[in-house]
């Protein structure tokens, strides 16, 4: 999968930069998991050792693995009674040792070459590709219920993805060199944060967990993860991952925490170099004002990268493709129980499609099975991550069934008595404004506004205005004229913007995700930009002609 060829030093005169090393890798295969592969194999087996198991999860701060007093447990989502994993919070005095430890490390892992700290993860890739593989997934099926499919394009493609790529592109970084002057050089040392990175992951990607803390110590910065609740079995596997493959101790330091403690412990530290964060908007924004409260702590100005979800949309344009409409939505809206930033969560549709896109939207809800994934591979989805998510999602169905603008044209029923199971639900709205349309819920609701065809013009700006995320967005059209008008008025209503495709499924290198607005800072995971985001470069001159005069030549 990966091959390097020949590396080339590049001396400055007694400073060097590492090899900057051409290295070409490729996405992942996606697996078929097909009867008799091996890799179904494989991962049934690891779901039979993982079965009925509460696996112990500790905070580790260096090597020593720590128990504090405030036990949790990551129940299992389509089957609470189960718990899937005991793991505890680590409070505040815990959080500062490891901030501590962290800082007496930066300075010799900054330090190493970037071809040392690139092949970690270069060999953590192979591990999560090959034996860790069924493991993994296996842990984000049952922790986080996801089928098999939505398991294998996260926690072993993505994040194989992310690993490789990112290597990738440090390594390439180093070959991006200012340029030489007659009687001097200049070269270009891209090193690591002065401080320490934090890294505040969700439940809904092992992935993103995974890119969250690794690529920041990739480019040479010392990082405390807090893994989510929800996530937790499945995060640790992927931290002892990168143990094995030569990761340093006190490099990544595993915390999972309450949220606000973690948060004000390390706004609240000196050495807080930068935040790298996935989750809620309230959240971010509380640690963007703890930060901006505390400016005059720091040593450094903290970067602050943030992807905080999307009120993402389907545009249909009376000259689409119906097919690719209807099953495009249906996944987009409905895999993962519409958990996924990226999911398709309102729909425009011209009113001449629409009586034949709602009966085959009707057709295909009705055999969409929702259930237990570990047991049933013919789950579509399965339960919601937790009993706060369902109980904000009930609300939602509750107004639907309320609201004299909405109509539910399918599904809106809900049971949290063995797991936190919602129907897929297709809500009709006559208020292109009302909340459903403008705020995230995070499950699998879609409303659907049916527009009068002649207005197409009107309902791209009204999706634009509508939410204040700008995350992703799909427009359906074959019309050439009206695929570029729809360019134009939705320039900036995504940050990841398809035509004629759902609004999911975003792959590493070939779509960087993120989005801008209230969806957060658009740092594009998955890119060359985005180790930049973890680098404080320093240039150095190095001049070999000696100044013999003070004066300039015009002086006399």
């Amino acid at each position: 999968m990966l091959r390097v060829r020949a590396a080339v030093w590049l001396a400055r005169r007694g400073f060097r930069t590492p090899p900057a090393a051409a290295v070409q890798v490729k996405n992942e295969p996606v697996l078929s998991f097909r009867g008799g592969a091996p890799e179904r194999k494989e991962l049934l087996e690891a779901l039979v050792r993982l079965r009925g198991q509460t696996e112990e999860v500790p905070c580790v701060v260096g090597d020593e693995q720590v128990w504090t007093a405030d036990v949790r447990y990551q129940l299992c989502p389509y089957n609470h009674a189960h718990k899937a994993a005991k793991f505890c919070y680590a409070d505040q005095e815990l959080i500062n040792k490891a901030i501590v430890a962290s800082m007496a490390a930066r300075r010799d892992w900054d330090l190493k070459p970037v071809q040392d700290r690139a092949q970690v993860l270069f060999k953590a890739a192979d591990a999560i590709s090959g034996p860790k593989r069924a493991e993994i997934l296996a842990k984000t099926m049952i922790g986080q219920g996801k089928t098999v499919v939505q398991a294998e394009i996260d926690a072993a493609a993505e994040l194989i993805d992310f690993l490789r790529f990112n290597a990738k592109h440090a390594l390439e970084l180093e070959a991006q060199q200012p340029l030489d002057a007659e009687g001097s050089t200049n070269t270009m040392l891209y090193r690591g944060l002065e401080g320490f990175v934090a890294a505040v992951a969700p439940f809904n990607f092992t992935a993103i967990g995974g890119n969250l803390a690794a690529t920041p110590a990739l480019m040479g910065n010392v990082v405390l993860w807090k893994p989510s609740d929800a996530a937790m079995s499945a995060s640790y596997a992927v931290y002892r991952v990168l143990r094995d493959s030569g990761l340093p101790p006190n490099v990544i330091q595993f915390l999972p925490a309450d949220g606000p403690v973690f948060g004000d412990a390390v706004t609240a530290s000196e050495h807080l170099a930068g935040i790298n964060f996935t989750g809620s908007v309230p959240t971010f924004k509380r640690l963007w004002k703890q930060v901006a409260q505390n400016l005059d702590v720091y040593r450094t100005f903290p970067r602050l990268a943030g992807e905080c979800g999307g009120k993402n949309f389907h545009f249909v344009h009376t000259s689409a493709d119906v097919d690719s409409v209807v099953k495009g939505t249906v996944r987009s809206a409905f895999e993962y129980g519409g958990q996924k930033c990226s999911a398709c969560s309102r729909m425009y549709v011209p009113d001449s499609k629409w009586p034949q896109i709602r009966q085959r939207l009707l057709d295909i809800h009705r055999d969409i099975a929702v259930g237990d994934p570990v047991e049933d591979w013919n789950t579509f989805f399965s339960a919601v991550i937790d009993d706060k998510s369902f109980a904000r999602i009930k609300k939602w169905l509750d107004h639907a069934k309320s609201s004299p603008n909405l109509k539910v044209i399918a599904g809106g029923n809900c049971d949290d008595r063995k797991g936190y199971f919602v129907e897929p639900t297709i809500v009709e709205t006559t208020d292109p404004q009302d909340a459903i349309m403008n705020e995230e819920i995070f499950g699998p609701i879609l409303t659907v506004y049916v527009y009068p065809e002649k207005d197409y013009k009107q309902v791209l700006q009204l999706i634009d205005n509508t939410s204040p995320y700008a995350l992703t967005g799909a427009v359906f059209a074959h019309d050439k004229n009206v695929i570029e008008e729809a360019a134009r008025a939705l320039r900036n209503a995504a940050g990841n913007y398809y035509v004629n495709d759902k609004s999911t499924g975003s792959i590493v290198a070939q779509q960087p995700f993120g989005g801008a607005r209230a969806s957060g800072t658009n740092d594009k995971p998955g890119s060359s930009h985005y180790v930049l985001r973890w680098t404080s470069p320093q240039v150095v001159k190095q001049t070999y002609v000696p100044l013999t005069d003070w004066k300039y030549p015009y002086m006399g």
